[in-house]
């Protein structure tokens, strides 16, 4: 892939067309994971892809190419959510009445808040200790969750090994978090 990747670089329509047919779904699932709209997932695809356009020749690791394409949909598919804000297209009216009976809801403490933010920080540092490949492999089954067949496409590797990789990757990610201080027996994860 990385072949190519230079080559479209360089001009080459072909070499362009192979990857799209290579990442295509790759990106539209992840936006489509984001429970978008098709138009908007059509939207952060096309977007993705014109962000591919402008940095083409600004890759340094083409061989990463999927690891780039995945965290440009995500970000765009959250860019795009947080434009939308909290707008609910609807003609019922009835779903914009609470389903809690009316009931206001008990307000977080500002402790629960900042034992949340410390936990979601800690994983985050965590998952960013993992090699690209677990991140896109984990990113891909637990997020996006497309079939395997696809992941191993994108992935290069054969369908029966994603499942152990996977739990090769957790592991690892289990393992950080521990020497991080967060275990299953506190409750942290």
């Amino acid at each position: 892939m990385a072949d190519a990747v230079r080559a479209a670089a360089a001009g080459d329509r072909d070499a362009w067309d192979a990857l799209v047919a290579g990442f295509g779904r790759l990106v539209f699932a992840i936006a489509t994971a984001h429970r978008l709209s098709a138009a908007d997932a059509a939207e952060v695809s096309q977007t993705t892809w014109l962000r591919l356009v402008e940095n083409l020749d600004r890759i340094s690791h083409p061989e990463r190419l999927g690891g780039w394409l995945a965290t440009t949909a995500r970000r765009e598919s959250l860019r795009l959510l947080r434009l939308h804000g909290r707008e609910v297209l609807t003609e019922d009216e009835s779903r914009l009445e609470p389903d809690d009976g009316g009931r206001v809801p008990t307000p977080r403490t500002p402790e629960a808040v900042m034992l949340d933010l410390d936990r979601d920080h800690r994983l985050w540092r965590a998952f960013a200790g993992l090699s690209e490949r677990c991140q896109i492999l984990l990113q891909l089954v637990v997020v996006v969750a497309p079939p395997y067949a696809e992941i191993a496409e994108v992935l290069g590797i054969p369908v029966g090994s994603i499942g152990p990789t996977r739990a090769r990757c957790l592991d690892r990610l289990r393992r950080l978090l521990a020497a991080d201080g967060m275990t299953s027996a506190t409750g942290a994860y």
